[in-house]
This record gives structure tokens, C-alpha cells and sequence, in this order.
């Protein structure tokens, strides 16, 4: 399915020219974080926030506090992973959407969007989450499908889910096989194990032998 397909456009963005009393009524009938707005021509001008919006006075326009609008919108083809990062950047759970003559669409919510993001395989397939570290000049995405797929696995997704200036950890989705035999491979390889998972006995198999190796040295 077309991500454009999710746009809304049953609210209508609000004019420039209207007063901060018509956009804090909405914001009072709505759950958005954010409110388009557009000038007489109807062209898009950006949003303002419901923070912002509830510290002006009513009476006034809203283009006496053109300082408080946040420009930040998506393009009808921008794809998904780039429209939920545009979410996250700008604290909204709204997005306004705009042709390539930057005239307004309407506008994307976040929970379609995070549902569409719960459809891909990463999420819907089944199998197991690993999270691996390596130093962040020593891992590549392809030594990692590599040890994966040569223990039987098959890497359902993978991104990074945090970096440090000398780490990098990266989350993966495995399917297929066991994790046990895939961890080992990556210890082998220097990547520590971040995650904990239930097939993962390495651990618990050290600590079985020291404990074996106390009791012998106290016999």
C-alpha cells in the first residue's frame, strides 16, 4: 500500500489571519500535537503547537506570533522511515503533507503510521530479537547477515539502535533457527551480546563449570 494513501484531510487547516481563540477551541476538541496553518492564498505556512498555542492571548491573530510557527512537513512520496523520524524530530503526533508545489494535502497521523511500521516483517514474522555490539569501525551489516545465515538463520530486519563514539549496537530479527549456535558465532567474531534470550546457555553453562571448579578446589 502507497503511504499516501494514509493521508487525512478532514481538518481543515487553519488561516493566518484567524484568531488564537479558533485555535485553542480546536485544540480543546482534538488530540493533536500541532496545527496546520496556511495563508490567504492557502499556502502552507506550518504548524503551531498546542503548547505554544494555550500561552497566547485569545484575542489576537495568529500571525502576531508568526515567531511560533514550526515549518516541518513531509512530501506526498517521502517514504515511511523518513515521514517517523520527521515524528520524532518535531515531538508531533501530526504531519502536515504537501505536493512538490508545496501546496497542502492534508496531513499523516502517527498511528497510522507506526501501524503500517508494525506490519513489516520485523514485527509480524516470527522469530527471535538479538541485540549485538561491535566497535562502530569494526561491524558491517554484512559479516552480520553472514554469521546469521551461515548457522541457518534468516535476518528478518536489522537497524542500529544506538551509537556511541566508540560502539555501535544493532538490533536484529531472527528467524529460522535457534539462537544459540548464531551467538556463539558472534562472540567469536568479538561482538558482545547485549540482549539476553533463553537459548543463550553460554552463560549459564560458565557459570555451571565454575561452580563445579569451586567445588572441586574445596574438596
Amino acid at each position: 500500500m502507497k503511504l499516501s494513501e494514509y493521508i487525512i484531510n478532514d481538518i481543515k487547516p487553519l488561516d493566518g489571519a484567524s484568531k488564537i481563540s479558533d485555535l485553542q477551541v480546536l485544540f480543546n476538541q482534538l488530540t493533536f500535537s500541532h496545527m496546520p496553518v496556511v495563508d490567504s492564498a492557502g499556502g502552507f505556512l506550518g504548524c503551531f503547537s498546542e503548547t505554544d498555542a494555550h500561552c497566547f492571548e485569545s484575542d489576537k491573530a495568529l500571525m502576531d506570533y508568526n515567531y511560533a510557527i514550526e515549518v516541518f512537513f513531509a512530501r506526498e512520496d517521502t517514504l515511511w522511515l523518513d515521514v517517523l523520524e520527521m515524528f520524532a524530530k518535531n515531538s508531533a503526533n501530526i504531519l502536515p503533507v504537501l505536493n512538490d508545489k508545496n501546496d497542502y494535502l492534508g496531513y499523516y497521523e502517527l498511528n497510522d503510521i507506526i501501524s503500517l511500521f508494525s506490519e513489516s516483517p520485523f514485527f509480524s514474522e516470527a522469530g527471535s530479537v538479538l541485540v549485538v555490539e561491535k566497535g562502530i569501525n569494526d561491524y558491517s551489516f554484512s559479516e552480520i547477515s553472514q554469521i546469521i545465515e551461515s548457522n541457518g538463520g534468516k535476518l528478518l530486519g536489522a537497524f542500529v539502535s544506538k551509537m556511541k563514539p566508540d560502539l555501535v549496537q544493532v538490533t536484529l530479527k531472527i528467524g529460522g533457527t535457534s539462537l544459540s549456535a548464531i551467538i556463539q558465532t558472534f562472540r567469536r567474531y568479538s561482538y558482545s551480546v547485549v540482549s539476553g534470550h533463553v537459548d543463550d546457555n553460554y552463560m549459564e553453562r560458565l557459570k555451571d563449570r565454575s561452580d563445579y571448579l569451586k567445588k572441586y578446589l574445596n574438596i
